[in-house]
């Protein structure tokens, strides 16, 4: 009867996992596993089946939405072309809600996540995990929005922060309760379920920690005048950082610890407490990478807003506290945007 119910599975290739359901997918050998609190399916991968996931929510059936698991993983590119519109948005960390309506009025995506921004991008400048209580939830949409964003000639950009760096490599001190509980009743520590034998892991190990669109540089926090220092060129920053995301920080080489220090891309403060980075260091950081503007998020401001005579942009706006706000740049032009598509000139 088993080996029956496994066939049907793998020939419909959809989890059907009831109620309130935030799936994880396991790999080992030639099985896929989808888990979630209340089930597990295991599919072979020698059949290659299309793995649809449903995220469901206990007290908003409405926001439910469906995700295709992806055949196959790559590394992102870093440097991009000029889209006609960028949104960017930081420090999101499982605020949902936020997120969506954000997306939905600033058109984005419309009520059933259907993406609507066309050849247009949305870039995150880092911090998906932590505080929030729907940091997974949150995860499925970016997954579902990168393959819907490129279909239509758009794009998705998750830039990694540190809470992200953190989750990855074993520091949990900022993790919601609720997913400690949801790892016990999988019968897994936490870290298990964004390890390197995951979907979600592999995921995030595909990301940078600095991109270029257009003539934007992104990032979750900064460009120190250590980094700026040895003036190495984004895909060399991305390239030699990546393969220590995982690993824990008392690990980390001597040689690799200043991507990982206060002074990292994505630790640095700089642009807003003290000591402060000079005018002088943001101009020299937007000649070495030939750009006219830094946007940033991790230190929480009031609001969107610009600094350095308007060539750094700041977007932690603290989505936790109900302030949300994001930067819409618009053909050449700044913008502060709230949940209804609201504009103020930068």
């Amino acid at each position: 009867m088993r080996i029956a119910l496994l066939i049907t599975w793998i020939m419909v290739a959809h989890v059907s996992l009831s109620q309130e359901n935030v799936p994880y997918v396991f790999y080992s050998g030639d099985t896929i596993t989808v888990r979630s609190a209340q089930d597990s399916i295991t599919y072979f991968k020698s059949k290659n089946p299309k793995i649809t996931l449903p995220v469901k929510f206990a007290d908003h059936p409405d926001w439910n939405f469906t995700v295709d698991l992806k055949s196959k993983l790559e590394n992102e590119p870093c440097e991009f072309g000029n889209p006609k519109t960028i949104l960017a948005l930081s420090d999101i960390e499982g605020e949902f809600d936020a997120f969506r309506n954000l997306l939905i009025g600033n058109k984005v995506i419309d009520g059933n996540y259907n993406w609507i921004f066309g050849k247009n991008h949305v870039v995150i400048c880092g911090d998906l995990f932590d505080r929030g209580a729907r940091v997974t939830e949150y995860v499925w949409l970016l997954y579902k929005l990168e393959q819907e964003a490129s279909a239509a000639g758009g794009y998705v950009h998750v830039v990694l922060g540190n809470h992200d760096i953190m989750n990855m490599g074993g520091d949990f001190r900022y993790v919601n309760p609720k997913y400690l509980a949801d790892a016990k009743k999988l019968n897994k520590e936490y870290k298990d379920l964004f390890a390197q034998n995951t979907e979600i892991g592999r995921w995030l190990k595909t990301k940078n920690i600095m991109e270029k669109v257009g003539r934007n540089l992104f990032m979750h926090g900064g460009v120190s005048p250590q980094v700026n220092k040895i003036q190495w060129p984004l895909d060399a920053i991305n390239n030699y950082v990546r393969p220590w995301y995982a690993v824990d920080i008392e690990k980390i080489p001597d040689s690799v610890y200043l991507f990982f220090s206060d002074y990292s891309p994505f630790w640095y403060r700089g642009y807003f407490t003290a000591p402060l980075a000079t005018q002088a260091q943001v101009d020299s950081t937007l000649s070495l990478y030939d750009v006219k503007k830094i946007v940033v998020g991790h230190t929480i401001i009031e609001h969107v807003d610009g600094y350095f005579n308007n060539k750094v942009y700041g977007i932690d706006v603290n989505q936790h506290d109900g302030h949300h706000e994001a930067l819409l740049i618009q053909d050449g032009k700044y913008f502060r945007v709230d949940e209804q598509g609201n504009k103020t000139p930068l």
